[in-house]
């Protein structure tokens, strides 16, 4: 759960910092055995991760996101159109 919380707060961040918009919508839903997270913002363009500098003050974003949802066998992408990027993950159930 901490994996996905990180992973909405660095999409939205993402959103936030660089669309220019003023509506952000998130979509979070439990699919079969996976949780999928949609981050909408309206603007269409590239979105993929970029390499930042060990002195960059920022830049890591979707570097995170890409790392948390493999280790999560999960996979992530964007819409064609560029407005949405999403995310699937395993959703591990507790014992208890």
């Amino acid at each position: 759960m901490d994996d996905a919380l990180t992973i909405v707060s660095e999409l939205l961040t993402n959103a936030v910092l660089h669309s220019g918009t003023t509506e952000i919508r998130l979509t979070v839903t439990h699919q079969d055995d996976f949780l999928r997270i949609e981050v909408y913002d309206g603007q269409e363009g590239s979105i993929q991760p970029k390499s930042a500098n060990d002195s960059d003050q920022s830049g890591r974003g979707l570097t995170i996101v890409e790392s948390l949802v493999q280790e999560n066998d999960g996979k992530w992408g964007v819409s064609d159109d560029g407005t949405t990027v999403w995310c699937l993950l395993a959703a591990h159930q507790e014992e208890s």
